[in-house]
């Protein structure tokens, strides 16, 4: 995996990365030590009685019997202004609209927690997000001539191979389908490792799934996931926040939230003064 850091960061450079080389990128100096020590306390104040929330690609978890090893904690934007500067860091903003447009929006914002002996998953991609197993409810056709979909994972704790860093297997973005038997996914991958407070940021057609933890400590990051704007989110966050909280944001949190994209609208009752460029 190709490493950057907060001053080498280059958006082109990396949009070249993500769709013709590796797949994924590493980015250090983004988040302090402090950003990360704020985040990680708020993810384990919501998730030590979180094992019932809902999570993806619990097969393994369930097999094992080790569901309560696994815990998401959602609706981040209202438990911590961090998550908000985590999301629409500058560098990672320059980056995303590159490769999503200028007006990508998020689609979720989840931290993902794996204690000690927790579970990984099936090798997987998400395009445009999880739900790309059933091929048939996608369009005929459907290609990777332009992404869908980015994938930011915030470490909160270090991602080793003993831990469960994430893996993936460097230039499968270009082949637009899940990984089966016959690739050999666990012979081929490699690891998105890493400190507390780097980023790893990838393509999420890229094959890639959590690793089971083996280490004496969590394995916890947040998770963020970017969409071109005319993608419906996975996550309904404006109707989880307060609405002080969308009454306040800033022009890239309006932008991420998709406050400012205006479809789909009553086009019966639009004003006339606001459809300028539409047929």
């Amino acid at each position: 995996m190709k490493r950057f850091t907060a001053q080498t960061a280059n958006p082109a450079e990396i949009v070249d990365e993500l769709l013709h080389g590796g797949g994924a990128v590493g980015i250090s100096g983004l988040f302090s030590a402090e950003d990360v020590a704020e985040a990680r306390a708020i993810v384990m104040a919501h998730s030590e009685e979180a094992a019932d929330k809902v999570t993806h690609f619990q097969g393994a978890a369930a097999e094992d019997g080790a569901l309560n090893l696994q815990r998401r904690v959602w609706n981040l934007l209202a438990k911590g202004e961090v998550f908000s500067n985590m999301a629409a860091h500058p560098v990672l903003m320059d980056i995303l609209r590159q490769f999503l447009g200028t007006e990508f929006i998020m689609g979720s914002i989840a931290a993902n927690r794996i204690l000690p002996g927790g579970p990984g998953q099936e090798p997987h991609v998400d395009y445009p997000y999880w739900d790309f197993h059933r091929p048939e409810t996608h369009p005929v056709g459907l290609n990777g001539s332009f992404p869908m979909n980015a994938q930011v994972s915030v470490l909160l704790d270090p991602f080793t191979e003993e831990s469960g860093a994430t893996a993936y297997v460097p230039g499968s973005q270009k082949e637009l389908r899940y990984p089966g038997p016959d690739d050999r996914f666990y012979e081929h991958c490699e690891r998105m490792t890493g400190e507390p407070g780097d980023v790893a940021l990838f393509y999420g057609v890229t094959w890639h799934c959590a690793m089971p933890n083996k280490a004496d400590h969590d394995r916890s990051a947040i998770l963020i996931q970017y969409l071109p704007k005319w993608v419906k989110p996975m996550e309904n966050m404006p109707a989880a926040l307060p609405q002080d909280f969308l009454d306040t944001a800033s022009p890239d949190m309006r932008q991420l939230l998709g406050l400012d994209y205006p479809y789909p609208e009553v086009l019966d009752a639009a004003q006339a003064g606001n459809t300028e460029g539409r047929v």
